[in-house]
């Protein structure tokens, strides 16, 4: 993958097709693959970037002094806006990252014309209660490593409080073993995912959450109906904040919209986004 330079460290990112840029974000102990289904059907009328954020499923540790808080990510991605100097970018946020994607909207709009938020945290559900132990064991050391080793049981992953409830069907083995094994095996990333999560705490976003009105662009709020972390009705609040949101339901689907249902999003994704140059 290519990778930026930022003041925080190294950044890889994918990036595929060409025309209006979209970046897509993502959550905890993902890496840009969760994106690779939409990715797969927006590639051949959109330049696509997916950053690989230290989130605990990324490959580079970053510094060692890097600001990892959520406003330090958000910060994170505004400086790959910034590296790859892109201007009207369509930002699309998931889980952890659409609650970045969030700050992003308030602290960096500069670079963002129009956001898409598809299943994430909002309000104060950052993070989600059922996940809420991560946070207290990365503030303990060795106690995240503990909690996180039996993810190297290809079964254990499919459980409920792990991804079972987070993705309705199967996924690659080698995408789920990126999203896993990456913080067990480097204590870098360990590092940068206990940074983190000890950063998280509901009244982040119940701060933030005032200032969304004054985010004027376009927001798309893409969110399955039977999510079992991030409830369909945050949706509809979000949307009641921004002055210009609405609100697409998916069905049947978790929270990783991206590969339970990619066609939908694509499809809504690619509808939202400012068209190509010659589109019909």
């Amino acid at each position: 993958m290519p990778e930026l330079s930022l003041p925080q460290g190294t950044i890889r990112y994918r990036e595929d097709g060409s025309g209006p840029p979209i970046v897509f974000v993502h959550g905890a102990l993902v890496d840009g693959r969760l994106w690779e289904p939409v990715v797969a059907r927006l590639r051949d009328r959109f330049r696509c970037i997916v950053p690989d954020l230290p989130l605990g499923s990324h490959e580079v540790p970053l510094r060692e002094d890097a600001d990892l808080s959520p406003q330090g990510l958000a910060a994170i991605v505004a400086g790959v806006l910034d590296a790859l100097a892109l201007d009207d970018v369509t930002l699309v946020g998931n889980d952890t990252g659409g609650g970045l994607c969030q700050l992003v909207a308030v602290d960096h709009p500069e670079r963002v014309g129009r956001l898409v938020l598809t299943d994430c945290d909002a309000f104060e559900n950052f993070p989600p209660k059922a996940f809420r132990p991560l946070v207290a064991a990365a503030k303990a050391p060795g106690a995240l490593r503990a909690l996180l080793v039996s993810m190297r049981v290809p079964a254990a992953r499919r459980l409920p409080l792990a991804y079972g409830w987070l993705l309705k069907r199967p996924i690659p083995r080698d995408v789920m073993d990126g999203w896993t094994l990456r913080a067990l095996d480097d204590p870098g990333v360990m590092r940068d995912l206990r940074k983190a999560l000890s950063g998280l705490k509901p009244t982040t976003l119940t701060d933030n959450t005032p200032k969304l009105v004054d985010f004027e662009k376009p927001v798309l709020l893409a969110w399955a109906r039977e999510d079992k972390f991030f409830p369909v009705e945050h949706a509809h609040r979000l949307a009641a904040i921004f002055p210009d949101a609405r609100v697409e339901e998916i069905a049947d689907s978790y929270t990783f919209v991206s590969w339970d249902q990619p066609d939908r999003v694509a499809e809504l994704v690619g509808a939202f986004a400012p068209q190509p140059v010659g589109a019909a």
